[in-house]
């Protein structure tokens, strides 16, 4: 197996630009013009001292990333995690979870809090394996929710 490689970098990084091309088509298939607004929210949020941006660089590829933010003084929001398709099932995901809600604490956040589309059942499947609590009715159609809401103390 090849090892990984924590990077942190701007989402405008120039090896952040496969990810984010991706990640900016996944959200227009999957929520139309909608999905392309979320990508172009300015990005210098996810930038020191209250957010980061990490990329898993694999064999110089960055393979899986994401982001972080102040949502308010104790607690980071998760956002944009997302792996490259020819890289899934490989517990990227998660691994990019675990990096990014270390880097919240080195940085003095004790809680995440997350949203995630209700057409995105695998980002759904993530954060409760990964032990975030859901702020809605995991029984109930996630098409009559809006966005799915966790949250999770990392301290």
């Amino acid at each position: 197996m090849t090892t990984l490689e924590v990077r942190r970098v701007r989402q405008s990084d120039p090896d952040a630009a496969r990810l984010v091309a991706e990640l900016t088509y996944e959200y227009t298939s999957r929520y139309g013009p909608r999905g392309a607004e979320e990508m172009q929210r300015p990005a210098d949020v996810f930038e020191p001292p209250h957010g980061q941006f990490l990329l898993l660089v694999e064999a110089g590829e960055a393979v899986a990333g994401g982001a972080f933010k102040r949502y308010d003084e104790e607690t980071a929001e998760l956002k944009r995690i997302w792996t490259h398709s020819q890289h899934r099932r490989k517990g990227l995901a998660r691994r990019v979870v675990e990096e990014l809600e270390k880097e919240a604490r080195a940085f003095g956040y004790r809680q995440v809090y997350l949203t995630t589309g209700p057409r995105q059942p695998e980002a759904k499947a993530l954060y409760l394996a990964t032990g975030y609590t859901p702020l809605f009715d995991v029984d109930a159609d996630p098409l009559s929710i809006g966005p799915l809401a966790f949250r999770k103390a990392i301290d």
